[in-house]
């Protein structure tokens, strides 16, 4: 399975950090879990209340999915229900990424 775009939502001070170094490591669950969890655009609202739900000062990371071929490793594997979510095992190259846009976690 492959999507041309994943979307990373991402705390703004993380992001800014990461902007900062020049790469994004990973969230805290991202850095235990060891990859990096990323949703396509029709996971993005059930990620969003099932991670962030009242969370303030996200941002929505529009990454190019091709952009992260060798040498990271994008894998899709399952996860909620065996939907196939795409995992990025290594860090995110700021160059890969397309849009940093405000998000807000849909209510319903």
């Amino acid at each position: 399975m492959t999507e041309p775009l994943v979307y990373k939502i991402v705390p703004a001070v993380l992001w800014r950090e990461a902007e900062a170094r020049g790469v994004f490591v990973g969230s805290p669950v991202d850095l235990q879990d060891g990859f990096i969890h990323f949703s396509t655009a029709g996971q993005l609202d059930e990620t969003a209340r099932k991670h962030f739900a009242g969370q303030r000062d996200l941002l929505l990371v529009t990454v190019d999915a091709a952009a992260l071929g060798a040498p990271h490793d994008l894998r899709w594997e399952p996860s909620r229900g065996g939907a196939l979510f795409p995992h990025l095992y290594g860090p995110l190259p700021l160059t890969a990424v397309r849009a940093v846009e405000p998000f807000v976690v849909p209510t319903a």
